[in-house]
């Protein structure tokens, strides 16, 4: 398994823990940065991320930010993304088991380390189950094709 891994500024030091996680067990990890606490734009390393997971280089990614919200709405940007931002393990094994999740963000502000290890660890394991999930998967995949524009309104 290979998985990207990307930071801010404010997810620097929590990016490094999970990373050093798991490469000391074994999994291939493609660090996209940042590389140190120096301040810096989240949208840029979601982007380096999701263009591996969606080109085929890594399998899943892992974004940090201070609360993962922003690391989550600029990878959703990115049409084949379907990044989770998750609080606890719960919320980390139904964003895979329902929502086939391939992009994983997390809070340093919010989320202690052990914690986020944890979820990491539970994201990692949990496989997505198919089925009936697969068809709504397959729903947002289609609104990811649409051509939207603002309808035209009389009120």
């Amino acid at each position: 398994m290979k998985i990207a891994i990307g930071a801010d500024h404010a997810g620097f030091e929590l990016k490094q823990k999970i990373r050093d996680h798991l490469q000391s067990r074994g999994v291939d990890v493609l660090d996209k940065g940042t590389d140190s606490p120096e301040s810096c734009d989240y949208p840029d390393y979601a982007l380096k991320v999701t263009e591996d997971v969606v080109g085929g280089w890594a399998d899943l990614g892992i974004l940090v930010c201070g609360t993962g919200i922003g690391m989550s709405m600029a990878a959703n940007k990115v049409p084949g993304i379907r990044a989770a931002r998750a609080v606890s393990e719960i919320d980390a094994q139904l964003s895979r088991e329902h929502n086939d999740a391939n992009v994983l963000t997390l809070g340093a502000r919010v989320t202690g380390s052990d914690l986020a290890i944890n979820i990491v660890d539970v994201w990692l394991k949990t496989p997505f189950l198919g089925g009936r999930h697969a068809r709504r998967v397959g729903k947002m995949s289609d609104i990811e094709k649409l051509e939207t524009a603002p309808a035209n309104r009389t009120s």
